[in-house]
């Protein structure tokens, strides 16, 4: 409920900002507070919660009006040395001198964000204080842009471009699926902001000088056009005390940015563009998208209505548009761009397909009209809108924070409607929304309406076809070098000697040590004395006459329950790849009297998802050893236990006699997979150069590498050719499945305490029993080749990722931890500067893999190659020869324990913990590794580095363009490439 300002409430503030609402949001236990600064009207939400993790943000609302990068650029600059920090780079030292959870910046479509969180109070005030400086008093020193956004060089006398974020878009911009979401939002945004792509386009960023983003940075990041969210358990009194000291008190009114609406289109368009594939085979590589411009994202029951309406047409494969769009004759599968987007001021809707043919598209069109035109005439069944707004009802509920702090989730979750002007308590508590919605759903016909209004009869509709060109990446690189030649025919001599003393200046700027005492810090007397491990209680169950162990956690789950089943791998199949592609099947095909369709319905209406992966590690003390569990997943409301049922249904009954469906599930699997190779690179190659260092890496590589993505491709193929090679396919999963059925099992159980007792006792009730009708078959053979030595990859990419590994210990080894600090040692002393401020690599570093056994050097959307190899081996040589500071080392320490001891949702640290023990990760090994980390001395980074990487050769493993074969081919790697 929201309740009223009180003269009590108003005291919580600080003087310098105004009250405005509080609101409590029931199902996320968390009080909603909103403020205004009198001054500037500058905004501050703040989410009032009893999570020690606090949460810091403020975004500015940037609407670049061209392609140039400025937001993004300025991201960057912003972050390099501020009026009371001026150092070269207090975001990266700040990383080193923390405890952080969470740091980054984000540029979006139209805002650009400054978060960071921690469980740290000394380290929150000390983040607070470098973020506000780097906001609102950024120093942006002309070679600071030079370094993160664009310049030119003279290399053997000849003009090149440079540049972090340059390097960045180029590697971000060689993915399909990015080229297809810019291209389509330059057609469905004829004028505003959307229009153009706030990242930067490679061929226009360097038209942006110095002078246009100072100008940028004065008109946007100003407190009247900011918004400042927090979350967590300090009070808000304190929070603003901060930020008007620090910064808003030097500040008078300034102007605030509002968004405007679009421009419509009195008719639909069609338009067809290119993307580069690097390959002359052009056939079924082209995307089919159709997407609707709607009203503002302000209009909540629309909002939620629309949301309700991309369930009704799109949440599962039985719905009826994504049912079309995923069997269609013509493509391989569903396109990466689905149903609503409300992240913009307007929001939009998109479907689409991949895999597809430029001819296809007018069947396209039609296809996806007349499905919309079948639901919208008639009323949308009651039963499917219960289960849409269970699974809404869910997602609100659900406690995360694993992939990124729960409080910032939180915060990204009303972003865009602050951002807007709008109110962000719709979003973050919806019952009301719901219950307006409610009303209108007693006219059955409601939603069927808003299809119609909004998706057939609405004029601004684009359809984009964009097709492959096998001639682009040359055009592109054709014209890049055009402009450099014509800048270099137009330089005369005083400007080659400005760029080549610029660069001078910026190389020294760069190698200027930096007076780190200008920086607050944590030190190692800040780190909590003891790692929080979640504990849970263990008890025997019966499964098939036998006790098996049921590991129960409570957690404060807030009305939700996690039910996983547990297999132990057999050693015959772990290293098939079959096995993976069986985790794509289940919950995707049949089970039992449920054919796919109505699986798929199920799962909607009594769960979050049925699925199955894998969770495998090296083993603890033998690197010839595998640890290896395949994992049966459900997370369900408390008061639907039906769930637990459907996941043993789910795996027990799978069907393998829906051909059609198995055929259509390997294609997105192959479409998806590839389309995730050129944002992975540096993960690839990784992988590549470590593959024969452990069973794990060898596995690994042989399963899921890039080899596998062929095999999988060429597999494909031949099943939808040869019946007798589908035979044998099928064949090979029910083996893998009577395996899994007869491996021995354990079964974990999340849920509150209140909770789990009635779900323990549902959970021994359902999985008493589990039969097998089959006998276990021996798997079909698959070879894939194993290589040694240096190995590179082709694939469709702009930029490089590089890496180089050397043979390293196991994780239980005493060398396994000062290895790991060695790894961010050589990343936060030399590496970082080496590959990413003077190499101009979006990123880079060295780790330590105890799953491979391997130490390892990276880079990732790299412009360079050889040079790259070169600084892994010279931060080798500055460590050995260099004299070295105290703080390097705590700072190496401070960035492992803190990513130790970083907090997960309550659920996932409850999973983490099971699967820790059940790979012999114990309390007491997790314990002992981190009092192994505290430990480590410089001597000892000394002595490992002079142990296994000095004077060892290690295997290079590279992802790469299509057009580096010839240079690849000298440097004497093995070359293969992405079909």
């Amino acid at each position: 409920m929201t309740s009223d300002v009180t003269e009590t409430n108003s005291q919580n503030c600080h003087p310098a900002f105004q009250l405005v609402r509080q609101h409590h949001v029931e199902a996320l236990d968390v009080n909603v507070v909103e403020y205004h600064h009198r001054v500037t009207g500058a905004i501050h939400y703040h989410l009032e919660s009893s999570h020690e993790e606090n949460v810091f943000l403020v975004a500015f609302r940037t609407q670049p009006m061209d392609s140039k990068g400025t937001a993004h650029i300025l991201e960057h600059t912003a972050l390099c040395g501020s009026k009371n920090f001026p150092v070269r780079d207090p975001f990266f030292l700040m990383i080193r001198r923390s405890l952080n959870t969470f740091m980054n910046a984000f540029t979006a479509a139209d805002w650009t964000a400054y978060p960071f969180a921690t469980q740290n109070k000394k380290d929150f005030n000390n983040l607070l204080s470098v973020y506000l400086d780097a906001a609102f008093a950024a120093n942006l020193n002309p070679l600071d842009f030079a370094q993160e956004g664009i310049r030119v060089e003279i290399e053997n006398d000849k003009p090149v471009f440079k540049g972090v974020v340059f390097n960045e878009m180029k590697g971000a911009m060689s993915s399909p699926t990015d080229q297809l979401y810019h291209q389509l939002a330059h057609h469905l945004f004829p004028e505003t902001t959307y229009h153009y792509n706030s990242g930067g386009d490679p061929k226009d960023i360097p038209e942006l000088t110095y002078e246009q983003l100072v100008d940028f940075y004065k008109t946007h990041y100003h407190p009247s056009n900011a918004v400042f969210m927090t979350f967590g358990d300090i009070p808000a009194i304190e929070l603003q005390e901060q930020f008007e000291s620090q910064a808003l008190s030097h500040f008078s009114k300034g102007e605030t940015i509002y968004s405007k609406p679009e421009k419509r289109l009195q008719a639909p368009i069609e338009k067809v563009e290119s993307y580069a594939v690097d390959s002359e085979d052009l056939k079924d590589k082209t995307y089919h998208v159709m997407s609707w411009l709607l009203p503002q994202a302000s209009d909540i029951k629309l909002r939620l209505g629309m949301r309700l309406v991309e369930g009704i047409l799109l949440e599962n494969s039985a719905s009826p548009l994504r049912h079309y769009l995923e069997t269609c004759d013509y493509a391989d599968s569903a396109g990466p761009f689905m149903g609503v987007d409300d992240s913009n001021f307007e929001m939009t809707f998109l479907c689409g397909v991949q895999g597809s043919n430029e001819e296809n598209a007018v069947q396209f069109k039609e296809g996806v009209l007349n499905i919309l035109r079948e639901v919208a005439a008639r009323p949308v069944d009651e039963e499917l809108v219960s289960s849409i707004l269970h699974q809404i009802e869910l997602h609100q509920r659900e406690v995360g924070g694993d992939g990124s702090p729960y409080g910032l989730s939180l915060i990204m979750n009303g972003m865009g409607s602050v951002i807007h002007h709008s109110d962000p308590i719709h979003v973050w508590d919806v019952d009301a929304a719901i219950a307006m919605v409610k009303e209108e759903l007693k006219d059955p016909m409601w939603l069927s309406s808003l299809i119609q209004t909004y998706l057939l009869d609405n004029p601004h509709r684009v359809q984009l076809t964009l097709i492959p060109d096998a001639t682009k990446t040359k055009l592109e690189q054709d014209a890049e070098q055009e402009k450099l030649n014509k800048i270099d025919a137009e330089l005369n001599d005083e400007q080659r000697e400005f760029l080549k003393q610029r660069a001078v200046e910026l190389k020294q700027r760069q190698e200027t040590e930096d007076d780190l005492s200008l920086l607050p810090k944590v030190g190692l007397e800040d780190i909590p004395e003891e790692l929080h491990i979640v504990r849970g209680v263990t008890k025997d169950i019966q499964h098939n006459g036998k006790p098996i162990p049921l590991h129960t956690y409570h957690a404060g789950t807030n009305g939700l329950y996690y039910n996983q089943i547990i297999i132990e791998i057999p050693k015959e199949i772990l290293s098939s790849p079959y096995l993976s592609l069986l985790n794509v099947l289940m919950g995707e095909v049949g089970a039992g009297e449920y054919n796919y369709l109505e699986l798929q319905q199920q799962q909607t209406a009594v769960s979050g998802g049925v699925g199955m992966g894998a969770s495998l590690r090296s083993g603890l003390n033998d690197k010839n050893e595998i640890s290896a569990f395949l994992t049966l997943t459900t997370k369900a409301l408390v008061d639907k236990t039906d769930a637990i049922e459907l996941l043993k249904v789910a795996f027990e009954q799978i069907r393998f006699d829906e051909k059609a469906r198995i055929i259509e599930l390997l294609q997105q699997r192959k479409t998806r997979w590839h389309a995730r190779v050129s944002g992975s690179g540096h993960s690839y190659a990784m992988q590549i150069a470590a593959r024969n260092m452990s069973a794990l890496a060898k596995r690994d590589y042989f399963c899921t590498g890039l080899g596998a993505l062929n095999w999988l491709s060429e597999l494909i193929r031949t099943v939808e050719q040869d019946e007798k090679a589908y035979d044998s396919l099928i064949e090979g999963f029910k083996s893998i499945h009577q395996h899994l059925i007869h491996a021995p099992k354990q079964i974990l159980l999340v849920c509150e305490d209140q909770q789990s007792a009635l779900l323990e006792k549902e959970v021994a009730d359902v999985w008493h029993t589990l039969s097998s009708t089959e006998a276990v078959v021996q798997l079909p053979k698959v070879n894939i080749e194993n290589t040694t030595g240096d190995e590179a990859w082709l694939v469709q990419t702009n930029v490089q990722f590089c890496a180089a590994a050397y043979e390293a210990v196991e994780s239980s080894h005493p060398d396994a931890a000062p290895l790991m600090v060695l790894a961010g040692y050589l990343r936060n002393g030399f590496l970082h500067s080496a590959l990413r401020e003077k190499g101009g690599a979006y990123g880079g570093g060295a780790t330590y893999d105890g799953n491979s056994c391997a130490f390892k050097f990276f880079s990732y959307r790299d412009p360079r190659l050889t040079e790259t190899f070169a600084d892994f081996e010279a931060s080798l040589t500055w460590l050995m020869t260099k004299e070295h500071k105290p703080h390097q080392l705590e700072e190496a320490i401070l960035g492992l324990i803190a990513s130790m001891d970083k907090p997960g949702s309550p659920a996932g640290e409850a999973i983490t913990a099971c699967y820790s023990m059940l790979h012999q990760r114990t309390p007491a090994f997790r314990t002992e590794m981190r009092s192994r980390i505290l430990a480590v001395t410089f001597d000892d980074l000394r002595r490992v580095a002079q142990q296994y990487l000095l004077d060892k050769k290690p295997v290079k493993g590279i992802v790469a363009p299509f057009a580096k074969r010839e240079e690849l081919q000298t440097l004497g790697f093995n070359i293969k490439q992405l079909n």
